[in-house]
């Protein structure tokens, strides 16, 4: 399987860059195969990108914006949900793949299987108190999600213009 990253090599837009770069950096790290396809200069890796980034996952201006990742053909996601998995040790369940023995992941993983089974330790919250207090804890910071996702949207959006202004420029000069 052969992770696809798809990528603007001749974005304006620092923001992108560095995204483009986080994702490439961390597949490289961990000796992960991938292909760079870019979007600025090749019409259809541009259009297949957008036409398979499932609807419910498009921005609200409707063009999804680089970096996309996918595994093949499954859409895996885009920059903030490959952030997230990162941040959660699950890129390889995230990329659909297997994660290698001994892997923080796989470790992850395992540790899971044995709770789930009852063959482990399971963790227990001392008492209600505790147990509401990190309910609430959980609540806040999925507020605090919200709150950078409104500004991140807005953000992209303006990228987004800056694209298509590009493009415009480009098939202009042509």
């Amino acid at each position: 399987m052969v992770i696809k990253v798809f990528l603007a090599s001749s974005s304006g837009s620092t923001a992108i860059k560095k995204k483009q770069q986080d994702v490439v950096g961390f597949l490289e790290a961990l000796k992960i195969d991938y292909a760079q396809l870019d979007i600025a200069s090749n019409e259809d890796n541009r259009l297949w990108m957008r036409e398979n980034v499932p609807g419910e996952k498009k921005p609200t201006t409707g063009i999804p914006l680089p970096p996309q990742i996918f595994n093949e053909e499954m859409y895996c996601g885009d920059y903030d949900t490959f952030f997230d998995a990162k941040e959660d040790n699950t890129v390889y369940e995230f990329l659909g793949l297997t994660p290698p023995p001994g892997s923080k992941e796989a470790q992850q993983a395992e540790h899971s299987q044995k709770l789930h089974n009852g063959s482990g330790t399971e963790e227990h919250l001392g008492d209600d108190t505790t147990r509401k207090a990190a309910e609430e804890e959980e609540q806040e910071e999925g507020e605090e999600d919200k709150v950078e996702d409104n500004h991140l949207v807005s953000e992209e959006e303006e990228e987004l213009r800056e694209l298509e202004e590009e493009e415009e420029h480009a098939s202009e000069e042509d």
